[in-house]
């Protein structure tokens, strides 16, 4: 990896320690690792705001307040707690994940945040071929970080199927992941390939309405139903 803050250094130390796990890009464990995710936070570095720019992700997914969002493999929650306050009380966020112990901890991570209003997130425990979301039920979908994994225990294919679904007409789809080459904060692992999540999503029935180039050292994919 390249320039990686100190305390991701020590956190990725401290979980290459650890028996049976294995390297997480920040803010995403594997969901194969046994890293706790009490520990989560050690894996958000302190600039990926900078790099991240969750706000220029919303706004390009057309997410408002009173929007009905899914983040699909949320993960410690980073996105998941942005999206919350973003659609207000009028709003939803689903945090899927396939990890029970992820749920619990952003179920702790939104019970911190009740004072500021976070009342609005449901946790729902998906599968790597299914979110597990209700038909016609989301303005978008959030995907993160998560597609490669969907690709090694899923079906990909099946997978955005079920993600249209729940998609309501005109709902937008971001999928978002590493470019490949290996450079910035993500996994030294396997990339996916844009074309080939491009050509799986047209086929899952979703049209790629824009490819969107701010991100510093990930693809960002939009797709609409």
């Amino acid at each position: 990896m390249s320039t990686t803050p100190r305390l991701l250094v020590l956190a990725l130390t401290l979980l290459a320690a650890t028996p049976g796990a294995a390297q997480s890009p920040p803010g995403q464990a594997s969901r194969h690792t046994l890293f706790a995710p009490t520990d989560l936070g050690l894996l958000e570095s302190p600039d990926r705001d900078i790099w991240q720019k969750p706000d220029q992700v919303m706004d390009a997914l057309g997410i408002a307040d009173g929007s009905k969002v899914a983040d699909i493999g949320a993960g410690s929650g980073y996105f998941t707690i942005r999206l919350a306050r973003r659609v207000g009380p009028n709003g939803v966020v689903w945090a899927e994940d396939v990890q029970p112990d992820m749920l619990e901890a952003i179920k702790r991570r939104v019970a911190k945040d009740v004072a500021k209003d976070i009342r609005n997130v449901i946790a729902v425990k998906g599968t790597s071929s299914d979110p597990m979301l209700a038909a016609n039920s989301v303005d978008a979908v959030l995907i993160l970080e998560t597609y490669q994994e969907v690709v090694q225990d899923g079906n990909p294919l099946l997978f955005l199927q079920n993600v249209r679904k729940a998609l309501r007409p005109g709902g937008r789809v971001g999928i978002i992941d590493y470019k490949k080459g290996g450079a910035g904060p993500g996994p030294d692992g396997p990339r996916p390939d844009p074309d080939a999540v491009i050509a799986v999503a047209e086929q899952a029935g979703l049209r790629l309405m824009k490819r969107e180039t701010f991100l510093p050292f990930q693809f960002f994919l939009i797709f609409v139903k």
